[in-house]
Order: structure tokens, then C-alpha cells, then sequence
């Protein structure tokens, strides 16, 4: 057991070989190995020798992203469609990625499967970026021996619920980098500016107004606080968000306040809604199992309290509940989601009516976060211009005091 949990453990890297054949053909090609003298070992039994070896060394390039992934998959779904062999595919898609990281990743795919590991076996060994959904639907692909049109529908699905959480993303952002370019003026008005006025009025020998006193208290109080306001504000805001990855406690909690926030949280519903349907749709349309397809659909929500309802609507499934009854029993699906559930049921048409729900919904996020920006920007600016503002007028009141004395 020791030697072969040793075995496994070996770093294997890509070596790139020239050498003649039994025919005496120039002959080249890559090879996976531990060490070189694997792949001359290799090489030998195959009768091709002269071999001229290469080491490959890849980049480490950037961070993988979601849509690295779906770019990758939207490139393996067309040139499989065109006619292009898998392993040709991921050695185009591969070598011509622009992010190097993606570069070594699909061509360690496309080593596991040189070697006889099936495409979803291959991808499951990299959960991080193919989760359970992916390799099922790939999985169902090769079983079913349509692949091409898997892939495409997975790629589509990729991309649609990519534009969902881009569009969140772009719902949080504006509000989120306003608030700290505020915070930044704010700090530095109150450390650099506000005390230099200071100084100004305790030349003058008078009282100052009580907004300007105000002020200064609190310049003051940035100004000998300043270290502990920064350290708090910015560990609060790592030990929160350590918690929240950490603790599926917290992650339930933040799910259901965000749910119940007014205004945005209708924009998450609306989109965890869509992510939901549009999971179950694209699983039920490759001739997934409902039951089975329900154990992805959870995860694929992005939020714990669909996640726990999806668990018991899959146990009532399984029990033989229709799914319809299922979905009403977890009161947390719109009247109109059920009744679209329902007709995919009576008319055997499930996944099409599932996918014209998510199309619904998703077109209901696009137009919330237009309606959501264009109320988000007077809203700001005002709160903005008052404190802004305010600060302003109350360190220039003693400065129209003194002009009224002197006229």
C-alpha cells in the first residue's frame, strides 16, 4: 500500500520527442512522463529510436476562472461539431489559450485521456473548475454517443448563467465602489484638510458654530483614531469574509438576509431562480434522471436556502411526489413557476418549459439591475452630496461669521 501511494504521488511532466521509426520515418510527438528515461523506455518498445528529447515547461500563468471554463468548453463544443478528433481539439484549444495556466490544464486532460481515462473520468480529477454538474452531463454524453451536442448545451448553459452572475456582480459593484471612493475623501478630508482649519480658527479668539465644532470633534478623532478605524474597518471586513467561506452557518444566514433585502434582494431571487430552472432543464434534457439531476441543481443555485429546499425536494421525488407537488411543499417558488412545472409535467415537455422559465426570469434580472442603477445613482449622489456637502458648510460658517463682523 506504501509503495503505491509513493507511485502515484510522482510528478509527472510533458516531453516533446523526435526520432525515425522501424520504416525510418522522421517521426515526432509529446509524451507524459515521470523522467526522461520513461519516455525513452517508452519509445523503444515502439520500435521508434534516435529519440531527441525536450522538456516542456509551461507558465504559471493566472488564476482560473469560470469563464476560462466556459470559453474552453463553447471551443471543444464547435470544433467536436466541426468534425475535429477530442484530442486534436484540446491540443488547439490548449496551445492557443491565452492564459497559460488553462494552457497546462487541458493538456493534462488530454493526457489522462491518451492514456485511456474516459473524458468525464478525466475531468472529474479537477474538481475546482468541473464540478459534478459538468462531468455528469459529459459523462451522459459519451454513454449516449452525443457528445458534440452535449458539450454545446453545456456551453450555453455556461455562458447564460455566466451573464447572471455578471450582471449581480455589476449590480454590486457601482454602489459598493462608491461607497469606498466616499469613505477614502471622507478620511482624508478629516486627517488632512479639516485640521488645517483648525489651526486657521484658533487664531480667530471667538466661539465657532456648533456644526463646526461637530466637525472638528470628529476630525480629531480620525486623526488620533486613525490606525484602529483602518485596522478595524479592513480586519472586520477579512475575518467576515474568511467566516462566510468557513462557515455554512454564516453562508445560510447572509442567504437569507440577502433574500430579504428590499430592492436587490428581488434581484438575487429572481436570479437564483433562473440558475435553478435552467440547471434542471439542461440535466433533464440530456437524459439525466430527475432524481439525479436534483442533486446537482442545488449546489448549481448558489444559495443555501435553495439548496436545503432542493435536498427535500429531491426526497420527495424520489418517494414518488411529482415534482410540481414537490416544489410547492418548499414555498419558496413563485405561483407561476409551478404552474409552468406543472403544464412540463402533464405535457411531457419538462425541459422546455423549465428553460423558458429561466429565460424569463433571467430577463427579469436584466431589467431589475437596469431599474436598480437607474435609482441607485440620484440616491448616491444625494447621500454623497450631503455629507460631502455638509462638511463643506459647517467649515466655512465661521469664515461668513467673521466676513459679516468685518463688512
Amino acid at each position: 500500500m506504501a509503495t503505491a501511494a509513493r507511485s502515484t504521488s510522482v510528478k509527472e511532466s510533458t516531453f516533446q520527442w523526435e526520432g525515425r521509426n522501424k520504416d525510418g520515418k522522421q517521426v515526432r510527438g509529446e509524451l507524459r512522463a515521470a523522467s526522461e528515461t520513461v519516455v525513452q523506455t517508452t519509445l523503444r518498445r515502439q520500435g521508434i529510436t534516435n529519440v531527441k528529447l525536450k522538456k516542456l515547461r509551461f507558465k504559471s500563468g493566472g488564476r482560473i476562472t469560470d469563464k476560462d471554463i466556459t470559453l474552453f468548453t463553447r471551443q471543444l463544443a464547435t470544433m467536436m461539431k466541426s468534425g475535429v478528433p477530442l484530442l486534436q481539439s484540446f491540443d488547439i484549444v490548449g496551445r492557443g489559450h491565452s492564459n497559460p495556466a488553462v494552457g497546462k490544464l487541458l493538456l493534462d486532460i488530454k493526457s489522462d485521456v491518451e492514456t485511456g481515462s474516459s473524458l468525464s473520468q478525466a475531468f472529474r480529477k479537477y474538481p475546482l473548475y468541473f464540478d459534478a454538474l459538468f462531468c455528469n452531463l459529459v459523462s451522459a454524453g459519451e454513454q449516449a454517443g452525443i457528445l458534440d451536442t452535449l458539450l454545446d448545451r453545456l456551453a450555453t448553459y455556461k455562458e447564460k448563467i455566466l451573464a447572471i452572475k455578471s450582471k449581480i456582480k455589476k449590480a454590486l459593484f457601482y454602489p459598493i465602489a462608491v461607497l469606498v471612493v466616499a469613505f477614502i475623501i471622507t478620511a482624508v478630508i478629516m486627517i488632512f484638510v479639516i485640521p488645517a482649519f483648525k489651526e486657521v480658527f484658533a487664531s480667530f479668539g471667538a466661539d465657532l458654530p456648533a456644526p463646526t465644532l461637530f466637525v472638528i470633534a470628529i476630525s480629531d478623532f480620525f486623526v488620533t483614531w486613525w490606525w484602529a478605524i483602518f485596522g478595524v474597518i479592513g480586519g472586520g471586513i477579512y475575518a467576515f469574509l474568511e467566516s462566510w467561506k468557513r462557515s455554512e452557518k454564516i453562508q445560510m444566514l447572509m442567504d437569507r438576509t440577502l433574500l430579504r433585502t428590499p430592492i436587490f434582494g428581488d434581484i438575487v431571487r429572481k436570479s437564483v431562480i433562473a440558475r435553478w430552472t435552467r440547471t434542471l432543464s439542461t440535466m433533464f434534457a440530456a437524459g439525466v434522471p430527475l432524481v439525479e439531476s436534483l442533486e446537482s441543481v442545488g449546489g448549481a443555485a448558489g444559495n443555501h436556502v435553495y439548496k436545503i429546499a432542493t435536498r427535500q425536494i429531491q426526497s420527495e421525488v424520489s418517494t414518488g411526489t411529482s415534482l410540481t407537488v414537490a416544489m410547492q411543499n418548499a414555498n419558496i417558488f413563485p405561483n407561476m413557476v409551478t404552474q409552468m412545472t406543472a403544464i412540463g409535467e402533464e405535457s411531457g415537455a419538462l425541459d422546455s418549459m423549465l428553460a423558458k422559465v429561466a429565460d424569463f426570469f433571467e430577463q427579469e434580472v436584466d431589467d431589475s439591475v437596469e431599474a436598480m442603477s437607474s435609482l441607485m445613482e440620484p440616491i448616491i449622489m444625494v447621500v454623497l452630496g450631503t455629507l460631502i456637502g455638509g462638511m463643506v458648510v459647517a467649515m466655512y460658517l465661521p469664515l461668513f461669521k467673521l466676513g459679516a463682523v468685518v463688512g
